[in-house]
């Protein structure tokens, strides 16, 4: 014997409400920046495809805890402030797995904006298992100029394993394990502005 089904009515508030959230959904504001890294140094002759997708930028709260979090606590308070943060997006590099961004902001520049990310970076099985000296390296960091009237004249650098510190002059540093890799052939997927 088959069920009876029996048919519900859904008052029309309900059924707006739905519909306005999921059209919000769909319009929710993602950048997706793809690029070329390239090796430098040791690495050159390396090329890899980078990935950048940012939901939101992070708020001036956000950047102020950050701050706080590495006066008091050096590179190790960044990453535990980082570890607590909401995801800002993601970071896509060929050959691994990808992570989450911990902290995106954009600041205007004459030709058009610059972009900074930073996130932890996830440690191997084989650096974790041998305590190799990559360990303490443990975030990914990277900065992208936007050039809005001349696309080819974007440049970008990433650091894929990163350390913050500072430096004699009491300036922050970013310590590199190996080397920056060279962001080109950037495409900003922007977002398409509401007419």
């Amino acid at each position: 014997m088959r069920p009876a089904f029996k048919l519900v009515k859904i008052p029309r508030c309900i059924l707006l409400v739905a519909t306005l959230t999921m059209a919000a959904l769909a319009a929710a504001q993602v950048e997706t920046i793809d690029a070329t890294a390239r090796g430098t140094s040791t690495q050159m002759g390396r090329i890899v495809n980078v990935k950048v997708i940012i939901q939101q930028y992070s708020t001036q709260d956000e950047r102020a805890t950050l701050i706080d979090a590495f006066k008091k606590g050096s590179n190790q308070g960044l990453v535990q402030a980082l570890e607590k943060m909401k995801s800002d997006g993601r970071i896509q590099i060929t050959g691994t797995v990808g992570q989450a961004i911990a902290y995106a902001s954009s600041t205007s520049t004459p030709t058009g904006r610059r972009i900074y990310f930073v996130t932890n970076r996830l440690l191997r099985f084989g650096e974790v298992a041998k305590q190799t000296r990559s360990t303490a390296y443990n975030l990914t960091a990277g900065m992208i100029d936007i050039n809005d009237s001349d696309n080819s004249k974007s440049t970008g650098v990433l650091y894929p394993a990163a350390q913050f510190g500072i430096d004699d002059n009491g300036q922050i540093s970013i310590n590199l394990f190996q080397n920056p890799w060279e962001l080109t052939n950037i495409i900003d997927w922007k977002p398409k502005k509401e007419q």
